[in-house]
């Protein structure tokens, strides 16, 4: 039997934070994902999680970890998919490692991907985010935050991951304007100008933030860096407070990425060239801006304004006289062979 812990912490410690230099963000995300795998083990085998060796990590359980994540934790197959990929990466590592376990391995990486669904983005209409970005209280220092932080995440179409991780260094005020330099998905690095009313809510924010140890901008009520979830509950709780001044958000669920998907849209139809979109977002081709194109009605309307509909043989449908009807279907249930009267 081969051991799994020792495998599995040299994996993540050596292959991906050292060898192949993952972001910190990829390293967490692969280490969640074996910990949902180890305990799912754990409960299966009945054994404790450091106790499991690498020979019961075979087809048979992977593929009932990913039946598991779908059916008991709700994970969409996009969710399934990454999980997997942190699975297939550890086998390819054992490969060189564990060569007595290349057949169980081969099967592993055999195991398909879930075909995912290509949804239509979710995005805010006008009223709805402003009715969001309306209910922080702006006499409060934990209101001013609430404020600069959502309106720099809809004007910016920043990440969730950039807006928690922005430093204070990254920001720089230019007469109305502030300049952030971004340090996206992948080390992808870009920089961004924003209007002077994005400028003005964060200097608000930064007059009340206070000295912190944390170089993050946006601090949570404890004095350390924000976290993506506590974002998230933010967000969430001024969604449920906007539902007063419009209704339609009641039932929307409005994740930090509608945020950024709703700035995409205010991009593109300001603009109407995908590319731009591109570069706003920081995406590295167009491939994926595309979606945008998709839940854009204005996008139609220009096929619609540009195009001939097929026409139709000139005709109107005329309602028939009840009398001759009757009698039609009186004639038509009448039995073969009967006289007439």
């Amino acid at each position: 039997m081969t051991p799994l812990a020792p495998h599995i912490t040299a994996f993540l410690q050596k292959r991906l934070a050292s060898e192949r230099r993952a972001s910190p963000h990829t390293c967490a995300s692969y280490a969640f994902a074996f910990q949902l795998l180890f305990e799912f083990a754990s409960q299966r085998l009945h054994r404790a999680p450091s106790d499991l060796v690498v020979e019961a990590l075979d087809a048979d359980l992977i593929l009932a970890f990913l039946e598991h994540l779908g059916k008991d934790r709700g994970n969409s197959a996009r969710s399934c998919n990454a999980r997997l990929a942190a699975i297939k990466s550890f086998m390819r590592f054992l490969e060189h490692r564990a060569p007595a376990l290349l057949d169980q391995i081969r099967r592993v990486l055999a195991i398909p991907t879930q075909r995912t669904a290509s949804a239509i983005v979710r995005s805010l209409d006008k009223n709805e985010y402003r009715a969001i970005l309306d209910v922080p209280d702006p006499a409060s220092r934990l209101g001013i935050r609430d404020r600069a932080m959502l309106h720099l995440a809809l004007a910016g179409g920043l990440r969730v991951s950039e807006l928690v991780g922005l430093p204070m260094a990254a920001v720089r005020f230019e007469g109305r304007y502030v300049h952030l330099y971004v340090r996206g998905k992948g080390r992808k690095e870009r920089t961004l100008t924003l209007w002077k009313d994005v400028a003005d809510s964060l200097r608000a924010w930064m007059a009340v933030r206070g000295d912190a140890p944390t170089p993050e901008v946006f601090l949570n009520a404890h004095g350390a860096a924000m976290t993506r979830s506590g974002f998230a509950r933010i967000l969430e709780r001024h969604r449920a407070a906007a539902v007063k001044r419009r209704a339609s958000l009641q039932h929307k669920r409005v994740s930090p990425h509608v945020l950024r998907h709703t700035c995409a849209m205010n991009v593109l139809r300001a603009t109407g060239d995908v590319r731009k979109v591109a570069l706003w977002l920081g995406h590295e081709n167009t491939q994926t801006t595309e979606a945008y194109l998709r839940a854009d009605p204005a996008e139609k309307l220009s096929v619609l304004g540009a195009m001939n509909c097929p026409k139709l043989r000139p005709g109107k449908f005329r309602v028939p006289d009840r009398l001759m009807a009757a009698l039609k279907a009186a004639t038509v249930m009448r039995t073969p062979g009967s006289a007439d009267p």
